[in-house]
């Protein structure tokens, strides 16, 4: 037996549909023989809560042992994962093709599913992740909806937070009354028929984020492939299930894969490149779902055509160049590479896109805010998460860059919480945005 591995992690499809996966005594033989790996390594212990939380448990034994802890005592390990990848990506040496076999966030994903079968996910954590649903029942009322939930209301946040469990201290997203969709509907682009992409063409997959919450990020990724050539469209057929994925209930982000990949199948044979927006939800569509439906041709299809934004854009200027017209940008940019485009393994996209305006400065954060998509803002989880942010906040205060991006909206404002709790050193940055809208302030196509 080697030490370790230096080969590339690979992941097996997920065997949700075996009944040996649903089997607890089976699950919690697994929980037991990777956590004594885990706990005889400790290489992660800087990532997320769940490891210091298992080392804890095992230190307090009488022997130091893992044998000593009982079942019922891993739940909490089990609940600050965040299925950020990292430890799978970057850490862990002994994931396969190694013959310990470890896959640390799957194997969560997979004792979250045994309890979501038998009905212990809450309610209220149910009904927030249905995304569709509740951005068009907020977009609706869309005023009424973003001073509800205004971290300063005194009013609503208390209520809120007794009846959902979202500490009432926690930043959320903003709701638009004329979505992504809509938009681009209303405003079609004049493509750039000199660029030198011209004849390329991409289905922007809005996301829910983008289409319900910020549907900036979308108009920007749009002017930016209209000035460099390409034809654009927006689809939007559904959510890509993430939160359903966070909470254990693969059969509905299988459904929501077959879902959408069939609806986006004749898109791709028209020649369309397939661009996510979010990067959770590219790594939904170009590495989850194959997992999760690995006998599905059109989901292996759509995987094969998926491209993130800043990937994409980055693809352009490699085989092609890009269209003139990019200025200098003062003050440079601290970028935070978020977890989940770490996980697509494709290299630091928003970096290289960034590096793209001339004279860029760029800062690069290599480090997980601490967000966790809808972990980070639970009553449970939110001061955990500020502290596990707290290293990046401090990147940014001492960088003194101008702008702040990152890739994932949600942990972009989670940052900028963090920064506002510094002591010292807080920069006179108020707001986070995608790297794409920085870019297209680069050409000048938005403010």
């Amino acid at each position: 037996m080697r030490e370790g591995s230096l080969e590339a992690p690979t992941r097996h499809p997920i065997d949700w549909q075996s009944p040996d996966f649903w089997d607890e005594a089976k699950l919690d033989a697994e929980l037991r023989r990777v956590f004594d790996i885990c706990h005889g390594c400790r290489r992660c212990f800087n990532l997320c809560d769940s490891f210091p939380r298992l080392f804890d448990l095992v230190d307090a034994t009488p022997d130091g042992e893992m044998a000593q802890l009982k079942s019922e005592q891993f739940k909490p390990v089990v609940d600050a994962c965040t299925l950020c990848d990292m430890c799978f990506m970057t850490k862990c040496p002994y994931v396969p093709p190694h013959e310990f076999n470890l896959d640390f966030p799957h194997l969560m994903l997979r004792y979250r599913a045994v309890e979501a079968r038998k009905g212990k996910v809450p309610l209220a954590e149910r009904e927030l992740t249905k995304t569709d649903r509740n951005g068009r029942l907020a977009g609706m009322v869309a005023p009424l909806a973003n001073w509800a939930t205004e971290t300063g209301n005194k009013l609503t946040r208390p209520a809120m937070e007794a009846l959902t469990g979202i500490d009432r201290n926690a930043s959320l997203p903003k709701f638009h009354g004329k979505t992504f969709t809509v938009r681009a509907r209303e405003n079609a682009p004049q493509v750039n028929t000199a660029a030198p992409a011209f004849g390329r063409k991409a289905a922007l997959y809005a996301t829910c984020f983008v289409n319900y919450n910020d549907p900036g990020i979308g108009m920007a990724a749009r002017a930016v492939l209209a000035h460099n050539g390409v034809e654009t469209r927006v689809v939007y057929p559904r959510c890509c299930g993430m939160p359903q994925l966070e909470h254990g209930e693969l059969a509905k982000v299988a459904d929501n894969a077959r879902a959408v990949a069939r609806e986006l199948a004749p898109l791709i044979y028209q020649g369309h490149d397939i661009v996510a927006l979010v990067p959770s939800c590219a790594l939904m569509l170009k590495f989850e779902w194959p997992l999760i439906v690995p006998d599905d041709p059109l989901v292996k299809k759509l995987a094969d055509a998926t491209f993130d934004i800043s990937e994409y854009v980055v693809d352009i200027a490699k085989r092609h160049g890009l269209a003139p017209g990019l200025k200098p940008l003062d003050g440079g940019v601290a970028v935070h590479l978020a977890c989940h485009a770490r996980a697509q393994n494709m290299g630091p996209k928003a970096a290289e896109l960034l590096r793209l305006i001339p004279q860029a400065d760029v800062a690069v954060i290599e480090r997980c805010s601490g967000h966790g998509g809808s972990w980070g803002v639970m009553k449970a989880n939110f001061e955990t998460a500020i502290k596990v942010g707290k290293p990046v906040a401090r990147s940014v205060a001492k960088g003194g860059k101008r702008y702040l991006a990152s890739e994932c909206p949600l942990a972009g404002e989670h940052i900028v919480q963090g920064l506002q709790r510094l002591d010292d050193d807080n920069p006179d940055v108020k707001h986070s945005r995608h790297p794409i809208e920085i870019f297209a302030q680069a050409y000048g196509l938005t403010p």
